[in-house]
């Protein structure tokens, strides 16, 4: 294990400086490296798994949900440090990542797959709580997850593939409670990546400029002038494919109504948000850990109604 410096610098979008100076000073960069002091991503992962769980079963699935919250912790962490292992050399010439462990030097390459396989096996004590369906659509993930670290380089819309990533602990929450697949389910998932893609995208104006310069394409860059707009439509496309899920579930109008409480919240993200300069853009894609608590609600009180 190579450390580069003694003290490893806080990546500037470091949410909680304080536990990292819990730790040890040799754990702190893998920390870093499962983004450990940044649980949005855990949470993003985690919330779609928990609708699915909700929606399908009700409220009384609480030890499956919490098999996917640890599930979503290991997976987010390994991913991250996949992620950083395959762009590390395109880490060192972005100004918010090029702290980052690996770019840094502050861990080898080495250690960060070791890291990489220790998370995995939780991940695998998990797999191994579910139902053998469940088991086999959680396994079709990984050609998803390995591919995206390289979609940035071939498509505008990295944004979608990362959709159909952080969306997928949902078809699997579902086949873990029910085994096997309905619309609601596809509407749900559907939903689910047009939330990733605005929400990401949202994320992705923070690096216009420097994505610019080194090549990296997003849908922040894409959508230009219009970002805003095309966050909108996102969210819109969201709202409305959640509606039909519950609709299938449910086709009653009284159904939608556990709907708002999310939908005024993307709304708010998208009327309050700087697309201009990108200065809150952190703050609003953070704001989605609500949307997804706010989802997991509705979905408790239609599924366990």
């Amino acid at each position: 294990m190579t450390f580069a410096a003694d003290e490893p610098s806080i990546v500037p979008d470091t949410e909680y400086h304080g536990l990292l100076g819990l730790l040890p000073a040799k754990w702190v960069p893998f920390a870093q490296l499962a983004r450990v002091e940044r649980p949005i991503g855990t949470w993003l992962l985690f919330w779609p798994g928990a609708w699915a769980i909700l929606l399908a079963g009700g409220f009384g699935h609480w030890p499956l949900i919490l098999w996917f919250a640890l599930g979503s912790w290991a997976m987010r962490g390994a991913g991250c440090v996949y992620n950083d292992l395959i762009d590390r050399d395109l880490d060192k010439l972005v100004e918010r990542t090029r702290a980052r462990p690996l770019a840094s030097g502050q861990v080898s390459v080495r250690a960060a797959w070791i890291w990489l396989v220790a998370l995995s096996l939780i991940g695998l004590v998990v797999l191994l709580q579910l139902r053998w369906e469940a088991q086999l659509v959680a396994l079709a993930s990984l050609a998803l997850v390995a591919a995206y670290p390289f979609m940035k380089r071939i498509t505008w819309w990295p944004q979608a593939w990362l959709g159909l990533v952080f969306a997928w602990a949902l078809p699997t929450g579902w086949v873990a409670v029910t085994g096997t697949f309905d619309a609601a389910m596809g509407w749900l998932y559907a939903g689910a990546i047009f939330w990733v893609i605005g929400y990401d995208t949202i994320y992705a104006l923070q690096d216009r400029e420097d994505d610019a310069l080194v090549g990296i394409r997003s849908s922040a860059l894409r959508l230009g002038p219009y970002t805003q707009l095309g966050i909108s439509a996102f969210y819109a496309l969201a709202v409305g494919c959640w509606a039909m899920a519950f609709w299938q579930f449910r086709p009653q109008a009284i159904a939608l109504l556990p709907l708002f409480p999310a939908v005024l919240h993307l709304i708010w993200q998208v009327a309050t948000l700087d697309a201009k300069t990108g200065e809150n853009a952190l703050a609003r894609f953070r704001s989605n850990r609500f949307t997804g608590l706010l989802m997991a609600l509705a979905c408790g009180v239609l599924g366990g109604a």
